[in-house]
């Protein structure tokens, strides 16, 4: 993509309200809604202006898109990364002396009280890698290029990565994700301490790069000449989506809830929305064995799921949500939470609980993903993400609201360094499997015409 001046006014146009919306949210105070406003800018410029520069509005996308092209991907010319990166970190710092212009104040960058560099570190590399991850997905892979191949939620993928990350992440480092946003910050408050910005840079590049990497492992065929687009993922690469989307999906989880987050089911929703419309056409986006279980009970919805595909998924996914309760075990310096029913409440209400809004989660997936009835062309992936949304502020006072046995023994694994039990994965496993197996039987009378499949 050449860096003419459209380009370039397009990109400080979009960097520049991405950032002024950032520090109006942080000094005007909107904890609960704050997160939902900067991804709603984000999304809203790409809609607008994706058409014109790409909207990377990013240092750290425009980099992965560049380093996807090297590897003989669809991306940027190295000029264009230059150029753009120029633009958005002027824009950027712009930006932030016009919030602190504004509100006649400002704020510093660099690690919330409590935690350190690592935590910071890992928090930025894990949510910019998400991002530019999401970027490649829906934006950059071949399939969606040329005309009239585009997808229509590219914006909505990629602005609600924010809201998944700011809510659990944010309250470890801030939430930048973004070098222009990290330097505009850190230039406009240098009367505060400067110098985190350049730690956060590095962060969220090694981010983007992973995130290139990452890509090419699970679209290989974007890789090959001449580019097939009805190649057929490869198992490694379907294995490597499963594991990718439960992990993102547990150490949002994990964050949210130990970062005591205002709108934690709604961080976790998005999270598996992005994931889902990244990843739906490589793998199918499961990330759960709830999901994966149900799919297969539908005889006529399993495609090429056989027993033993079904148990790599399973595996996958459980595997990414350990790792990723580690991962968020660390960033809190080894506290992790417990798996259970919640104060004033039994097993038996977590049952209930469980078993219906699994059902709802699974049912859903089998309606608007698999079902050419109901299938829904673009909106399934906010629909099975909104299933979070339901369940997890539904429920999450009685069993935490878990739905997925991935999550469940992530959660359980990881508090098993702090006394907890693993036999309750195990138990809250059950009731999300019977959820699942409940769903298939519905969605076979429901959808009992064989057309509808």
């Amino acid at each position: 993509m050449a860096a003419g001046a459209p380009e370039c006014v397009a990109e400080f146009v979009g960097t520049f309200l991405l950032v002024f919306t950032v520090g109006c949210n942080v000094l005007g105070n909107t904890p609960v809604w704050g997160g939902v406003s900067i991804a709603c800018v984000l999304m809203v410029a790409i809609y607008a202006l994706g058409g014109i520069s790409g909207g990377n509005f990013n240092p750290a996308v425009s980099l992965t898109l560049g380093i996807n092209k090297s590897m003989g991907g669809n991306g940027m010319d190295w000029g264009s990364v230059a150029t753009y990166m120029g633009v958005q970190i002027l824009a950027g710092i712009v930006a932030a002396f016009s919030y602190a212009i504004l509100f006649w104040n400002a704020f510093n960058l660099g690690p919330s009280k409590g935690f350190g560099g690592l935590a910071a570190g890992l928090c930025e590399i894990l949510y910019t890698f998400m991002l530019c991850f999401v970027v490649l997905n829906v934006a950059a892979a071949r399939k969606y290029q040329g005309e009239g191949q585009q997808n229509q939620w590219y914006g909505l993928a990629i602005g609600f990565v924010v809201v998944a990350g700011a809510y659990g992440a944010g309250v470890v480092s801030g939430g930048c994700f973004n070098p222009a946003v990290a330097i505009g910050i850190d230039t406009s408050s240098a009367g505060l301490g400067f110098g985190w910005c350049i730690a956060y840079t590095i962060f969220e590049f090694i981010g983007a790069a992973l995130a290139a990497v990452a890509f090419k492992v699970v679209r290989p065929g974007d890789f090959v000449e001449p580019f097939d687009p009805n190649r057929r993922p490869t198992q490694a690469s379907v294995l490597a989506s499963e594991f990718l989307g439960a992990f993102m999906l547990v150490l949002t989880v994990g964050l949210n809830v130990l970062g005591n987050s205002p709108a934690g089911a709604f961080s976790i929703a998005a999270s598996l929305m992005c994931m889902i419309y990244a990843l739906g056409d490589v793998s199918g986006a499961h990330f759960n064995p709830a999901v994966t279980l149900a799919i297969f009970a539908c005889k006529d919805l399993r495609g090429n799921l056989n027993g033993k595909l079904v148990g790599l998924y399973m595996l996958a996914q459980i595997a990414g949500g350990i790792v990723a309760a580690f991962v968020y075990a660390l960033i809190y310096n080894g506290h992790t939470f417990a798996l259970g029913p919640q104060p004033g409440y039994k097993w038996g209400q977590v049952a209930v609980a469980e078993i219906i809004f699994t059902f709802v989660l699974c049912y859903v997936v089998l309606c608007t993903a698999c079902a050419p009835k109901t299938k829904s062309a673009n909106m399934f992936g906010l629909a099975i993400g909104s299933c979070v949304t339901v369940g997890g502020f539904a429920i999450g006072s009685i069993s935490g609201g878990s739905l997925n046995p991935a999550v469940s023994m992530g959660i359980a694994s990881s508090q098993i360094m702090n006394g907890g039990m693993f036999y309750k994965a195990l138990v809250y496993s059950a009731f999300e499997f019977i959820g699942a197996g409940v769903a298939a039987g519905v969605a076979s009378v429901t959808h009992a015409n064989k057309n509808d499949f």
